[in-house]
């Protein structure tokens, strides 16, 4: 069984190259289905991991489950997702990326149909962990698929536009899965966003091409042992370089109050400022439209205008970003503001989720150890998004209390911390201000012709 399931998800082997004619058009067409099947399955991977965060109220209301056990709940999936992003970063440097993405989608929907039927708390643990753990199959070979069909030059005007797939997700789940729980129930809405992110893997499975070699589109076709052992060697150089390790601490600072805002945003619109559920979705809803901006510009922002270089741009949006944090949670309840504040944080994170949460680090690495870096950054990054799950949730529980027979929640603590987060976030970014690549970037033969 061990040995059928290497040999599935094996990479695969590359042909002789194919100078012929139309190959050039060839090369681009699957690279652009490449690109499509990535950044709209991406965005499903994201409806199958936000739907809990939708269902939470109905949840404590239900009685099922209480604050501090949502919390509990969240971080598992953070801490799975974390320790995944390491160990399936390195390994989709090595696998079959279109099989491996799909089966953690595959998965992650038929876990999300399951939690519908589940009451029991450990149980829910379990399985949003196991649903944490194959999310974390999504990203790694998203960016080693990008990698691998993307030249230098344009890589990160794709990046910064794949990056809007997390985007994409957060809409279709802040609004379209609100709609399904306030008119079916949280049942379904677990359902519905589990069968959404099936069909989602089936296309996966479909549209995305593994790597051009096999197709006889790469004249640098490596598959030996000799690469095997390149391969190593730069994956160990990314874990010895202090850089990727500063950045990857700025990313979990960032994390922590990006999802802030996605695990407890609707609640605390609900139960502080009063919102409906499909009101407060709507409005959490506009950070992720916007964002579809930040994250599109982000990259052909630093491209064009300053030489490839994040940091300065990584510095304005991380300003823009705290300030709308701070509006959002000590605003006055106001559609308005609210929907600004949203505006501002949307457009902020989109960016900065382009530079902190990923390609600031890899542009510092050969695109052959993509899945690596962007594991290390993985990790911390969800690892600071678990923390944040269980702090938020015992910080929110802590300030309960009853008030003429209702019950109501004092948030300064956990708003302090929220803030506090992105301060430190931006302070980390700026010790790598002037930071270098310490690794010869290997040139692909084909990213020179085309």
């Amino acid at each position: 069984m061990k040995d059928k399931i290497q040999a599935f998800y094996q990479k695969s082997l590359g042909k002789p190259f194919k100078n012929k004619e139309g190959w050039e058009n060839e090369f681009k067409k699957r690279k652009w289905s490449v690109f499509l099947t990535i950044t709209f399955g991406y965005g499903f991977y994201y409806v199958c991991r936000l739907s809990f965060n939708v269902i939470k109220k109905p949840l404590i209301d239900a009685g099922v489950f209480d604050a501090a056990q949502l919390g509990q709940i969240g971080s598992a999936m953070f801490f799975a997702y974390a320790f995944g992003k390491l160990t399936n970063g390195i390994l989709a440097d090595r696998v079959n990326v279109r099989r491996f993405m799909a089966t953690g989608l595959l998965v992650s929907g038929l876990v999300n149909i399951a939690l519908g039927f589940v009451s029991v708390f450990w149980v829910f643990v379990v399985l949003w962990g196991i649903n944490g753990w194959f999310q974390s199959f999504g990203a790694a070979s998203s960016v080693v698929a990008l990698s691998r069909w993307t030249k230098a030059k344009e890589r990160g005007s794709f990046y910064g536009i794949w990056s809007s797939s997390h985007n994409i997700g957060e809409a279709i789940t802040f609004i379209g899965t609100a709609v399904v729980v306030t008119s079916l129930g949280w049942i379904w809405g677990f359902g519905v966003s589990g069968l959404l992110g099936i069909l989602m893997g089936l296309l996966i499975l479909r549209y995305l091409y593994e790597h051009p070699g096999i197709y006889g589109l790469d004249r640098n076709i490596v598959d030996n042992e000799d690469n095997k052992k390149n391969i190593s060697n730069l994956q160990w150089a990314v874990f010895k370089n202090p850089a990727i390790w500063v950045l990857a601490l700025s990313s979990a600072c960032f994390y922590v109050t990006r999802y802030a805002v996605n695990s407890w945003g609707i609640f605390f619109l609900e139960t502080e400022k009063g919102y409906s559920t499909i009101e407060a979705g709507s409005i959490i809803s506009v950070n992720s439209v916007v964002g579809i901006a930040g994250t599109f510009f982000s990259g052909l922002l630093s491209d064009k205008f300053f030489k490839g270089r994040r940091n300065v741009p990584a510095l304005i949006f991380g300003v823009i970003y705290t300030g709308s944090i701070a509006l959002f949670s000590l605003g006055p309840a106001n559609v308005i503001w609210d929907t600004i504040s949203m505006v501002l944080f949307g457009l902020s994170l989109g960016v900065l989720l382009v530079y902190l949460g990923g390609l600031m680090a890899v542009d510092i690495f050969p695109k052959e150890v993509s899945g690596t870096v962007l594991g290390i950054i993985g990790i911390a990054s969800y690892l600071g998004a678990g923390i944040q799950d269980i702090l938020s949730g015992y910080f929110i529980e802590s300030g309960k209390r009853a008030v003429e027979g209702n019950i109501v929640y004092d948030f300064s603590t956990v708003v302090i911390f929220w803030i506090g987060a992105s301060l430190i976030s931006i302070v980390l970014a700026l010790f790598v201000w002037n930071s270098k690549p310490h690794v010869e970037i290997i040139v692909d033969p084909v990213e020179k012709d085309l």
